[in-house]
């Protein structure tokens, strides 16, 4: 039975068997590894697919370099001080230029058949929603926008007449796995984790570890941020939050593996015994391809499966002792309400923390933690009714988490 916080009856939209080709795109956070990697697949198609705009929060180099490679028509540099440095660059090319937040927002709402949401954090919020607002189809890389904004998201997209695909390649292979199947004949939708750097490091190495040990994943190439968060487990955490979503499918049915290999992405178990699973080699490029094309398929360079070279694979129960985020993701989840958010904005803070060598790598989770308790005597965990609202908890949560940070420090 579905625990008394399982998703509501509201669903996302996704596309049919009669979706409309992709044949335009907008790329949020182009010069990210998503971005990057959606741009590959873009020039590959030979012209098929015309790049409207093209945004970076401050690295203004390789965004104009994308902009001018890809044709772009406008370009959106999110630091406001670079506007001018952008401007120099595409000089000439007839390519329009913009800085600023707002900015970024504007060109999220410009017409195009897809919007590649893959900004990294809070930060993503407002222009994944204007994409949304479009009517057209979103691929959804931000996180927050279903940890932190959950079902003020999926309603906004539902009442938008929007397509929803994910490009996590973990939620794309559920996707893929739950295909003309109803989520009422799911028992268990089961996503893998590599583990992270650290899988075989007992509790005194991994509190010595260093950002330069957290940042070498043994499988995925990924900015900072989502490397340190792979290997806290922090990130299959939030990953559960998003498919409980995005699945429709309550807490009680969702479970985590780690898989050493990172070759079969997730497993659905359905009632009558079937397992389904999605397997790939660890190449974005893949998950990328389905939001683009789906329900058709397009041509990848990714490397192909060698299952008499692969020989085994392995499996094993995540540690969650060793890696207490898990447990505080599976927490809030079952809370409910902004927990999830404010979960997430303590983590980017933590993150940040220990990126500058300010707190250790245990210490994460610990100020993840204590900021979750802080902003529970206050009575933040509510239920958000708007964008706004969990606009306001996330800033909230901040302060807080910078507090407790300030107090261990």
């Amino acid at each position: 039975m579905d625990t008394p916080h399982a998703a509501s009856t509201s669903s996302i939209t996704v596309p049919t068997g009669h979706a409309v080709p992709v044949r335009s795109i907008t790329v949020l956070g182009a010069t990210g590894s998503i971005g990057t990697s959606t741009l590959d697949l873009v020039a590959r198609s030979g012209g098929a697919i015309d790049v409207v705009a093209l945004t970076a929060q401050s690295n203004v180099a390789q965004l104009a370099e994308l902009a001018i490679a890809h044709r772009a028509k406008h370009a959106v540099i999110g630091n406001p001080a670079h506007y001018g440095e952008l401007c120099a660059r595409l000089a000439g090319t007839g390519i329009t230029c913009a800085a600023g937040p707002t900015a970024i927002t504007e060109a999220a709402s410009m017409p195009a058949d897809c919007v590649m949401a893959a900004i990294v954090g809070a930060a993503g919020l407002a222009p994944t929603f204007a994409a949304a607002g479009q009517g057209r189809r979103v691929a959804l890389a931000n996180k927050e926008c279903l940890v932190s904004a959950g079902q003020v998201f999926l309603d906004h997209v539902t009442a938008a007449g929007a397509e929803l695909l994910p490009v996590d390649s973990e939620h794309s292979a559920v996707f893929q796995a739950m295909a003309g199947n109803d989520a009422r004949s799911v028992e268990t939708i089961t996503l893998t984790a590599s583990g992270g750097p650290f899988r075989t490091w007992s509790k005194a190495q991994i509190a010595a570890a260093t950002p330069e040990h957290a940042l070498k994943h043994p499988n995925w190439s990924m900015g900072r941020k989502i490397t340190i968060d792979s290997a806290t487990l922090m990130n299959k955490g939030l990953e559960l939050i998003e498919a409980f979503h995005l699945f429709q499918v309550g807490v009680d049915r969702l479970a985590v593996v780690v898989h050493p290999e990172s070759i079969i992405h997730a497993l659905v178990s359905y009632t009558d015994g079937s397992v389904l699973a999605q397997l790939g080699a660890p190449d974005m490029r893949s998950p990328i391809a389905v939001a683009l094309a789906w329900p058709q398929r397009i041509a990848t360079p990714v490397k192909r499966l060698d299952l008499i070279t692969l020989k085994a694979l392995h499996f094993e129960a995540p540690d969650e002792d060793r890696f207490p985020a898990l447990t505080l993701a599976r927490a809030v989840m079952s809370a409910g309400g902004t927990a999830p958010a404010i979960l997430n904005a303590a983590n980017e803070i933590a993150v940040e923390a220990f990126l500058s060598r300010r707190i250790s790598f245990p210490e994460i989770a610990g100020l993840v933690g204590e900021t979750l308790e802080a902003a529970a005597a206050r009575g933040l965990a509510v239920v958000a009714a708007t964008l706004d609202d969990v606009l306001e908890v996330d800033a909230e949560a901040r302060r807080l988490a910078a507090a407790v940070l300030d107090d261990t420090v």
